[in-house]
């Protein structure tokens, strides 16, 4: 069954536009981009609760509203906008689409104003169930079987990320974490609960080892956190919010 926002369809999972959408600032006359902006879904929800200025940005426009503020872009190439010109970045489950990811995040880096927010989505592999999954497949949910190499194309999720690399791809880039979610909990993920402990005392040895021997003690603790936080370890989708403190030197 396709989802749908006022008719619009919805290519991600349930909830996902809903938790994006209560992360941003309330102020409605932010400049807000949405990449890959895709059927439009949540650039009508956006206008609908009164914020006016949204620019759209895919590959091709295949907006299913009248919009008239559309860019063609590609996430693998520079973004078509103007230096600290932004002030929200919204990118809802288009990360995991491309490979060069630093370059896309220098990107969003450059073109948000200082304290601007990007949010992004992309589904969550350092969940239990997924790492179960790539335990026993060698595959993660949302990417469970081989990509079609004979028929290669954009929605293929051929750079699946997890959340601490998410994190090291962010803060080497003039961001800084705020929040992290998750759209929604299966009943099923549950299930997973019983590998905690045994998880949580390896890393917990592994992290402090590594951070001991390279001085990263503090880094370690933090994202060990963050891994076994209600989101990471059950969400489906993982929901990042975080804000430009510096701009990107890498």
């Amino acid at each position: 069954m396709i989802r749908s926002y006022r008719g619009v369809s919805i290519n991600t999972s349930k909830n996902t536009h809903e938790k994006v959408f209560c992360l941003i600032e309330k102020d409605t006359n932010s400049k807000i981009v949405d990449m890959p902006s895709g059927s439009g879904a949540f650039v009508l929800r956006l206008k609908d609760n009164g914020f006016n200025n949204v620019i759209a940005i895919d590959i091709e426009n295949i907006l299913e509203i009248d919009h008239d503020n559309f860019i063609i872009g590609d996430m693998t190439k520079d973004i078509p906008l103007e230096d600290n010109s932004v002030d929200v970045f919204i990118c809802i489950d288009g990360i995991e689409h491309i490979s060069p990811q630093f370059h896309f995040v220098k990107e969003v880096n450059r073109i948000l104003k200082f304290g601007g927010e990007f949010i992004v989505s992309t589904p969550n592999i350092s969940s239990l169930r997924s790492r179960w999954r790539w335990f026993m497949t060698g595959h993660h949910n949302k990417c469970t079987t081989p990509l079609d190499e004979n028929n290669p194309n954009p929605l293929h999720h051929i750079r699946m990320i997890s959340f601490p690399e998410i994190r090291y791809l962010l803060h080497t880039n003039g961001f800084r974490i705020e929040k992290v979610t998750e759209n929604r909990i299966k009943l099923i993920s549950w299930l997973y609960v019983i590998f905690i402990p045994f998880s949580f005392l390896f890393t917990s040895l592994v992290y402090y080892n590594s951070g001991r021997k390279k001085g990263t003690l503090t880094i370690n603790k933090e994202v060990k956190k963050k891994m076994y936080s209600k989101a990471v370890l059950f969400g489906e989708t993982l929901i990042v919010k975080a804000i430009k403190t510096t701009a990107s030197h890498l």
